[in-house]
C-alpha cells in the first residue's frame, strides 16, 4: 500500500509539473520610426527608443506618442487585434494546455515629419494674438465694412 501510494504522488508531480511547463503566449509590440533614435511613449509611458521592443499584456487600443528633435512630434493610436487563440474557450488552451510557446509579435513603422520653423510674419501674428487675448481684447475686425 505504501508503494502504491508513492507511485500516485510521483504520477501527480509529475502531472503537475507537466502542466505547470505547458502553455504560454509571449505578445510583444515593436515601435520603429524613420529616421530612429526618436522617443516612444506608449499609453503615457515612455518605453525608450525606437526601434524599441516591447511586451504587452491586453489586446486592444494604444495610444503612441513619438518625438525626435528637429521632427513634429506625432501623436496617434494602434489598435492590436486579439487573435483567435485568445477568445474564450480557445484562449485556456493557448494560455494553460498547449505544450508549447506561442509568439505574438506586432510590428510598425512610423514616418516622421521634419518641422518646418514659423516665419517671423507668423510668429509676430501669434505674439499679437496671444497679447490681445491675455489682456482680453477683442481682436480686430478685419472683414470690410458694407
Amino acid at each position: 500500500m505504501l508503494r502504491s501510494n508513492r507511485w500516485r504522488i510521483v504520477l501527480l508531480s509529475t502531472s503537475f509539473a507537466v502542466l505547470l511547463g505547458a502553455g504560454c503566449v509571449r505578445r510583444t509590440l515593436t515601435i520603429q520610426t524613420e529616421p530612429s533614435g526618436a522617443i516612444v511613449r506608449l499609453n503615457d509611458r515612455e518605453i525608450g527608443r525606437s526601434s524599441v521592443t516591447v511586451d504587452f499584456v491586453w489586446y486592444g487600443d494604444y495610444d503612441v506618442l513619438i518625438r525626435k528633435e528637429g521632427y513634429k512630434t506625432l501623436q496617434t493610436n494602434w489598435v492590436i487585434p486579439t487573435p483567435w487563440y485568445q477568445h474564450p474557450p480557445f484562449d485556456f488552451f493557448a494560455e494553460i494546455l498547449w505544450p508549447g510557446r506561442i509568439v505574438d509579435a506586432h510590428s510598425r513603422t512610423f514616418q516622421l515629419e521634419p518641422e518646418t520653423p514659423p516665419t517671423p510674419q507668423e510668429l509676430q501674428e501669434r505674439a499679437m494674438q496671444t497679447r490681445s487675448e491675455a489682456l482680453g481684447l477683442k481682436p480686430a475686425d478685419t472683414s470690410p465694412e458694407p
